[in-house]
């Protein structure tokens, strides 16, 4: 009861934060509506195992690509290791997340990679959709034919853009690494991303509801992906036989 009256009365909030010192501090807004846990948590500890795989993935000039950004924790921490020389493409369908983000793009250090911010959602074909913005979360908004336990239901309904990630390819550098996290609705993301997935192979993280997970193994694994559970640090990581909530796949 505590917990969704604090999610109802602060879901307008905006809070301006820094990120880790290993990300160079660099600023960003951000908001309880997409998790209480920026209210209530340091930075640092917000997300720790994001955070941890954006040190691990993103070298020096990377080309990175965040596909439900959210308020941007994934695609501004990749920005400030990518450098001046590298680049962020950040996707976000949510109109109030992403004045969010255009604002924190602002705020940006000359020595973070630009980021390129696309007002869209991927999907399988380009198309108008139905976006819900769930009850509880802005981080557990969903496409309206998928969604997951977490949202609490939905308070509006917004139709938004969608486009693939192959169409996105003619637009946009091809990505080293692909942050993939959409609600349920990732084999549809996989399925518009065939040529970005035959011909650029980035790295993955991939959010994989169980529902899912078999396809998603299937789509990787035909593409010679070897997959790992990104929850586990890197010293004790082995190939998982299926996709883990937090899949890491990396071509082999």
């Amino acid at each position: 009861m505590l917990r969704r009256l604090a999610e109802r009365l602060t879901r307008d909030w905006t809070l301006h934060r820094h990120l880790p010192q290993d990300f160079g501090s660099v600023p960003i807004l951000v908001t309880p509506s997409a998790g209480l846990r920026y209210l209530s948590r340091s930075m640092d500890a917000v997300d720790p195992v994001l955070l941890r795989l954006v040190k691990e993935l993103v070298e020096a000039e990377s080309v990175v690509w965040d596909i439900g950004a959210n308020v941007g924790l994934f695609a501004f921490a990749a920005a400030s290791l990518a450098g001046p020389r590298g680049q962020v493409v950040a996707m976000e369908p949510d109109a109030w997340l992403l004045q969010l983000l255009r604002r924190s793009a602002r705020m940006q250090p000359s020595s973070s990679a630009p980021i390129m911010i696309v007002p869209a959602a991927a999907a399988s074909g380009l198309s108008l959709r139905t976006l819900c913005l769930a009850d509880r979360s802005r981080a557990a908004n969903y496409l309206a034919e998928f969604g997951t336990i977490q949202t609490g239901g939905f308070r509006e309904k917004q139709t938004i853009v969608a486009l693939t990630l192959d169409w996105l390819l003619e637009f946009a550098p091809a990505p080293a690494v692909i942050k993939i996290d959409v609600e349920g609705a990732e084999m549809e993301v996989l399925q518009g991303a065939c040529k970005l997935f035959d011909t650029c192979r980035p790295v993955v993280l991939c959010e994989v509801i169980p529902d899912t997970a078999p396809a998603v193994t299937e789509f990787l694994s035909s593409r010679n992906y070897r997959i790992f559970d990104g929850q586990t640090p890197l010293a004790q990581r082995q190939p998982q036989g299926i996709a883990a909530w937090c899949t890491l796949a990396i071509p082999a």
